[in-house]
């Protein structure tokens, strides 16, 4: 685990079933796919796979009035998995620059794809939008295609990249669904360049935005870091920012809303 920082960001604090992304789960509910040998206290025993453990000795032991005798090294439990709805938090940089509306006429189309593809999955997408001195929750979570095509309408783009700001609203975000939903597969989606130039603390910028995306790290958050630096001109600044998030880090040259749903679409199937 990072070392905490001694700055005002550590005085910060920290399961809905759907049918894209499967998880293992310890109730008595999903699918039966394998069986193990018990950790404690069998609450969910697997009778085919014990079965199967105790019938290479029955010849040795007394079964003179059992069909079956069993021992405790026998008993095995059931695993069972079970699909685990997503969250997809796009948190997208809308400082000016030069793709800034290209950006987000992609974001809002991806965030329409999923939203009509999650709506038999129960999966769930919310937008974050940082630009000038704040971040906004432009779209709540929600699976609801009415209600996004609303907050997506018309949202401000230009002034500076408060890249904390946003990070730090996705964390929270994450960690009241952890409270709520606490059985959701949690996504980040950022779309930024990874050059952030105002900070909530005495931080450097950088640093700070470094430092919060390890916080999401920690709570685990999978994230898709999409840099949208032109590559003439490109830090490395998001790719740095990925590997604090443990994140694969895409570059789309040409960022459509059909590529950007895709993307998305194939780092959910890799879970």
């Amino acid at each position: 685990m990072a070392r905490r920082l001694d700055t005002q960001l550590d005085r910060l604090t920290r399961k809905s079933a759907g049918r894209r992304s499967q998880t293992k789960t310890e109730r008595k509910r999903g699918r039966y796919v394998q069986s193990r040998v018990p950790k404690g206290k069998v609450t969910d025993l697997a009778f085919d796979a014990t079965f199967r453990a105790a019938a290479p000795y029955q010849k040795e032991r007394d079964t003179s009035e059992l069909a079956l005798a069993l021992e405790k090294s026998d008993l095995r439990e059931k695993v069972r998995v079970r699909r685990a709805a997503n969250l997809i938090l796009f948190a997208v940089d809308a400082s000016w620059s030069m793709a800034v509306a290209e950006r987000m006429e992609a974001t809002k189309g991806a965030i329409m794809s999923l939203l009509t593809d999650a709506y038999q999955r129960r999966d769930r997408v919310g937008l974050i939008v940082f630009n000038k001195n704040d971040s906004n929750l432009v779209l709540q979570p929600t699976n609801s295609v009415q209600l996004a095509k609303q907050a997506l309408a018309d949202i401000a783009v230009g002034g500076k990249t408060p890249l904390s700001a946003g990070l730090m609203m996705a964390y929270d975000v994450f960690r009241q669904e952890a409270y709520t939903h606490p059985d959701v597969m949690p996504m980040l989606i950022l779309l930024t360049d990874g050059a952030g130039n105002v900070s909530l603390s005495d931080m450097p910028p950088q640093q700070e935005a470094h430092r919060i995306s390890e916080l999401i790290k920690e709570l685990g958050v999978r994230s898709v870091v999409i840099n949208m630096e032109h590559a003439a001109f490109d830090q490395g600044l998001a790719k740095l920012l990925a590997e604090k998030l443990d994140a694969p880090c895409h570059t789309l040259e040409d960022l459509r809303a059909d590529t950007l749903y895709q993307t998305v679409l194939g780092e959910l199937d890799n879970q």
